[in-house]
């Protein structure tokens, strides 16, 4: 197979049903700023975590890009094509590892400024690309409905990836600065 085929050389791209569009269409935005997302997450997992947190996320990235392609098909077309759903165990997974992770993390009493360490940056990029691809999905939503399970694992996704970078904050030993607004004289 050859990576340059030459068929979107005038700006178009094909969904896996073989319908083209443009390459800015909302629905190439949408699973193209998952893959931008998996990316990151592939660097987050390459960095030096713990097994279980590198597990987890070869779940997540898989994951995404399962729905990367219920977002490449055509709602009225999908079902000529074999792709997996997101289903409730999906979105239980996320939900039970926030929870095993909060469990250890203190509680939260301010906003949080991303950073600390470089581990701990790269959660909060894929926590903020994940909610770009959230909004994006969101606005395509009204267009073209999708499955109700694939919004609600994104908006879980983002959370599961906050709470990932306050645990490796912990694990790390990095510094978590709160975020306490200045007061102004006005």
């Amino acid at each position: 197979m050859k990576i340059y085929t030459k068929t979107g050389d005038s700006g178009t791209t094909a969904l896996f049903t073989g319908t083209r569009v443009p390459k800015h269409h909302i629905r190439i935005e949408s699973y193209g700023t998952l893959d931008e997302l998996n990316a990151i997450l592939g660097l987050v997992r390459d960095q030096d975590i713990a097994q279980t947190h590198k597990n987890s996320l070869v779940k997540i990235q898989d994951k995404l890009f399962t729905l990367g392609a219920i977002l490449a098909t055509e709602p009225k077309k999908d079902n000529r094509l074999k792709i997996p759903r997101v289903q409730e165990e999906d979105i239980t997974f996320l939900e039970q590892e926030i929870d095993k992770m909060n469990e250890s993390l203190p509680p939260m009493t301010h906003f949080i400024l991303p950073g600390g360490l470089s581990t701990v940056s790269y959660c909060h990029m894929a926590r903020t690309v994940c909610r770009r691809a959230e909004r994006m999905i969101s606005y395509l939503n009204e267009k073209e409905p999708l499955p109700e399970k694939l919004i609600a694992y994104i908006n879980r996704l983002s959370d599961y990836l906050f709470v990932l970078g306050r645990m490796l904050s912990k694990e790390l030993d990095a510094q978590e600065i709160k975020w306490i607004p200045q007061q102004t004289n006005q």
